[in-house]
């Protein structure tokens, strides 16, 4: 067994990127913010909300299931084909692009390394590795079909994206529309009670279901839940013009500090209250 691999080598990995993701949440409470327009470091794609050009993926190109992944491919922020990408690369340009922690971004690549059963500093992968079914993609997505009814690995389902966005019910100031908690635990109860219903081969595990909150609370957290930049950012995988990380703290967004967002918005969840539309499942078979 190589030693990057062992159990005790993850513990230690895993207890010193916590110790450092809680530390840094300590920091961000006493360091003032970054400025309005300039929270993406300067020197990077993005800065001052001038996102390099985008382009859709060509036939033979890599995705996966994750928007935001998806989105940095087709600006060129790491490989345009989603191939041969560097998990040590990933770890740095996701923290540049979204202003997660350098503690998440750095738990994460970790994590997907140790699923493919690849090594974090050699290694590379290609976007379309990270939709092993039930390692980090999972049932009852909010933007795809259950990974037993698609017909391409990763492909966006769009009745799905439009109904997640329908369920905003929150104002900003200037009269925006957003996703709130709530919303995100209503359309998350829906989806898991459907597929539940309708997918003979449904999983999913606490695990899963909290990292399918945690993939709702980004768009609340990294996007502040705006409907406008959701829908350019899930129906077309791209950065809209100006656009920057609604998270301003200086050392972005910790595992910390992201799951005071993510337990509410599962314990919020109520599967019981939807009744499982039969309409999805024709949909779904096709």
């Amino acid at each position: 067994m190589d030693s990057l691999t062992t159990p005790i080598y993850k513990f230690v990995l895993y207890s010193g990127i916590f110790t450092w993701d809680a530390t840094l949440a300590l920091v961000n409470l006493v360091r003032f913010k970054r400025p309005v327009g300039r929270v993406t470091p300067e020197g990077h794609p993005g800065y001052g909300g001038y996102w390099p050009e985008h382009r859709p993926p060509q036939e033979g190109d890599s995705r996966c299931s994750c928007p935001a992944l998806n989105a940095m491919a087709n600006h060129g922020i790491i490989s345009r084909t989603g191939r041969g990408i560097k998990f040590t690369d990933l770890s740095e340009t996701v923290g540049t692009t979204y202003n997660f922690s350098p503690s998440f971004c750095s738990f994460v690549p970790h994590y997907a390394a140790f699923m493919l059963n690849k090594s974090y500093y050699k290694d590379t992968f290609d976007l379309e590795e990270l939709d092993l079914h039930n390692g980090i993609e999972h049932d009852a997505s909010l933007t795809r079909l259950d990974a037993a009814f698609q017909q391409k690995q990763g492909e966006k389902h769009i009745p799905f994206v439009e109904e997640l966005l329908s369920f905003a019910t929150g104002k900003d100031k200037e009269g925006r529309t957003l996703l709130t908690i709530s919303d995100m635990s209503k359309i998350l109860g829906k989806r898991r009670s459907e597929c539940r219903a309708n997918n003979k081969e449904f999983s999913l595990s606490f695990f899963h279901k909290v990292f399918g909150s945690a993939n709702s609370s980004t768009m609340l957290e990294i996007f502040g839940g705006r409907v406008d930049d959701l829908r350019t950012v899930l129906l077309e995988e791209r950065l809209p013009e100006g656009w920057e990380s609604r998270v301003r703290q200086p050392y972005g967004l910790t595992m910390l500090a992201f799951n005071g967002t993510v337990m509410p918005v599962e314990w919020g969840i109520r599967e019981s209250k939807h009744v499982a539309n039969p309409v999805d499942a024709r949909v779904s078979e096709n």
